[in-house]
């Protein structure tokens, strides 16, 4: 096996370029918006903590005329200590707990459903306050008694990638960075995972991919948002190395996720020609692979110690022959990665067929003789469709919204 040859620097984009990325950068923000969650703010008038930045929890406990000191407590109660009730909150005296569970609220999304898979995969369906409607799956990790929480950040999907059941599903909106730090503190509810007086609290869930439900790049304001949150050390405490945020390739917006999130980066790459990628990954179209690979190069934390990963669908007679292995290690060559092989996971009224094990174990040979890892990865939860691109809600965006 030949070593990965370490990467060439990548100047950063000057000119002309930097400044058209910046004007597609201040698009994709503009209209985000367009599908913004709803205020955290509920009918009878209390607001929403959960999700809150620091500087918005102080500046919310400074209007009800209490102290900015108050926000420690909050933050420890709310995110270390996975406390919903202000009553439990027993380093904040009785007459505040009670000011504060007049005008604030703690919560969570609603669990409409959870089914557990045969193989230990945990599906939610979360409801949210408005009646819309997110998946997230738990996988464990049976080697090493800990696993990852796939988080969505959006309800549907603008992509509609043709191998993919969320593409069917219109976008309706983003996801709020309450709604999207609340499926992770869901899951952690279900597992009983806050901190016990005994101390052995366990650590099933362990890590964040951010690949479910929708695009995250395209709602980056409230991921960064949702991610800080659970980054900080005094709450959640989630290492950025534990963390793995998913795109198709929105490449001003990967520019400036390396810069201030530092987070992992995957690819969902799943062709190595653009007119193939064109038809199955239809924002292809608009960044096409020779530009994804060079945003790719440039991200700011890939190393071989954090490499990034390319995610490949394995389709059948359509994009899995060795030649199109070996144009993916020519297409990769220098940058720190390690490629996961995903069997395709058939969901109804689905076109494609999975590649079978013979040319699976073809594919990955090549990879791995590159020198590049080369993992296929098992589906989890295909029973209640959990697997990889299998997620899918009811919601619909509101028919006077539909224009815009």
């Amino acid at each position: 096996m030949t070593a990965v040859p370490a990467p060439a620097q990548q100047p950063a984009e000057t000119g002309l370029a930097a400044s058209m990325t910046e004007v597609e950068r201040k698009r994709i923000l503009a209209k985000s918006a367009l599908f913004a969650p709803p205020a955290g703010v509920l009918p009878d008038g209390r607001r929403e903590l959960v999700g809150l930045s620091r500087e918005e929890l102080t500046q919310a406990l400074v209007e009800i005329g209490e102290k900015p000191f108050r926000t420690k407590q909050l933050w420890h109660w709310i995110y270390h200590q996975g406390v919903t009730d202000f009553a439990r909150m027993s380093s904040i005296a009785k007459p505040l707990q009670a000011k504060l569970a007049e005008r604030f609220v703690v919560g969570r999304p609603d669990a409409a459903m959870v089914q557990t898979s045969t193989d230990e995969t945990r599906k939610f369906l979360f409801r949210f306050r408005d009646g819309q409607e997110a998946e997230t799956v738990y996988i464990p990790d049976r080697r090493e008694d800990r696993g990852a929480v796939c988080i969505s950040s959006q309800v549907g999907c603008t992509l509609s990638c043709t191998f993919c059941h969320t593409g069917t599903q219109k976008l309706v909106r983003n996801l709020g960075a309450a709604e999207i730090v609340g499926q992770f503190m869901a899951a952690r509810d279900s597992y009983g995972e806050w901190p016990s007086p005994k101390g052995d609290t366990p650590r099933l869930l362990s890590t964040i991919v951010l690949m479910g439900m929708g695009e995250p790049l395209y709602n980056y304001e409230n991921i960064a948002k949702a991610m800080k949150i659970i980054m900080d050390g005094e709450g959640i405490g989630l290492s950025r190395r534990r963390i793995t945020l998913s795109t198709s390739g929105v490449i001003p917006m990967m520019d400036q996720c390396g810069s201030e999130l530092g987070i992992n980066l995957a690819i969902s790459l799943h062709a190595v020609r653009n007119d193939l990628r064109d038809e199955i990954v239809p924002l292809n179209r608009k960044y096409p692979i020779e530009d994804l690979i060079a945003a790719c190069r440039r991200y700011p934390t890939a190393s071989n110690a954090r490499r990034i990963t390319f995610e490949y669908i394995m389709l059948r007679g359509v994009n899995d022959s060795e030649a199109e292995a070996r144009e993916l290690v020519r297409l990769i060559a220098g940058i720190p990665a390690k490629v996961n092989l995903i069997p395709f996971n058939p969901w109804p009224g689905s076109a494609y067929k999975p590649s079978t094990r013979e040319q699976l174990a073809k594919f990955a040979q090549i990879v791995m003789d590159a020198g590049f890892a080369s993992p296929i990865r098992m589906p989890r939860g295909r029973d209640i469709l959990a697997a990889c691109g299998q997620l899918r809600t009811e919601s619909e965006r509101e028919r006077r919204n539909a224009t815009a």
